[in-house]
Formats: structure tokens, C-alpha cells, sequence
């Protein structure tokens, strides 16, 4: 497997979702509040992921299931990682309030976002094949 190129490809729809919160966090927040943005983000950020793994699967060149599978946790873990650290010691949050986001009980849906980016390279890849044809 290439890990290389999984990386490459996070590090890609990493820079793309920090775009994503930024335009969320200016426009979308003062007009919803702070907690409604963030779950319309997280679909926001589905689709963008997608758009994101679509165009690099070919590229990603997972010769199976298992591979994308395995890019889909290397996403999900270097996301968690990302996300905590950012929150905890860039932001400053408390872990109550990152952890908020993925407290599906209390409206956090982000536990459905970090789910899809397990399962996008599959997702993506087999939907190429299938247009391809």
C-alpha cells in the first residue's frame, strides 16, 4: 500500500476542511449559532471529502477492500489526532467541548463524519470503477 499517497491525499482534505470551518465559523455561525453550523458542517464536510477521495482514487491505487479500508483508518486516526490537538492545545478547549461534537445523544454528528472518512475511499473507488464502466 502506498502510504505516501494516503497521507498526501489527508493532508489534502485536512487543508480543504480547515478552509471548510474557517467559511464556517465567519458566515454560517452568526446566522445559525455555533452548535447548529457545526452540524451542517459535518455533511458539508461529508461531500467534500468525497469530491476529494473521488478525484485521487485513482491515484491512492488501492489494489483491494482491505487496502481502502486501511486508507480510510489512516484518515480517521491522523483526523482524531488532528482534531483533538487542535481543539485541546491550539484552541484551548476543554475536552467536554471537543468531545461535544461526537456526543450523538446531544446533536453531535460528527462521529457520522469520521465514519464516511472510513469508509470514502471505498465509497469513492467503487463508484469510479462503476462510471468508468
Amino acid at each position: 500500500m502506498h502510504i505516501f499517497r494516503a497521507i498526501s491525499v489527508w493532508l489534502v482534505i485536512i487543508c480543504a476542511e480547515s478552509i471548510h470551518g474557517t467559511v464556517r465559523e465567519v458566515f454560517l455561525a452568526p446566522w445559525l449559532g455555533n452548535f447548529t453550523a457545526r452540524q451542517i458542517s459535518v455533511f458539508t464536510g461529508m461531500i467534500l471529502i468525497f469530491a476529494i477521495t473521488y478525484y485521487f482514487s485513482l491515484w491512492l491505487a488501492a489494489p483491494n477492500t482491505k487496502a481502502l479500508l486501511t486508507i480510510g483508518l489512516i484518515w480517521v486516526i491522523l483526523t482524531m489526532l488532528f482534531e483533538f490537538g487542535l481543539g485541546v492545545f491550539v484552541f484551548h478547549y476543554s475536552w467536554g467541548r471537543v468531545l461535544e461534537d461526537y456526543n450523538f445523544s446531544r446533536g453531535g454528528l460528527m462521529g457520522l463524519g469520521i465514519l464516511f472518512m472510513l469508509f470514502a475511499p471505498l465509497l469513492a473507488t467503487r463508484l469510479r470503477k462503476k462510471v468508468a464502466g
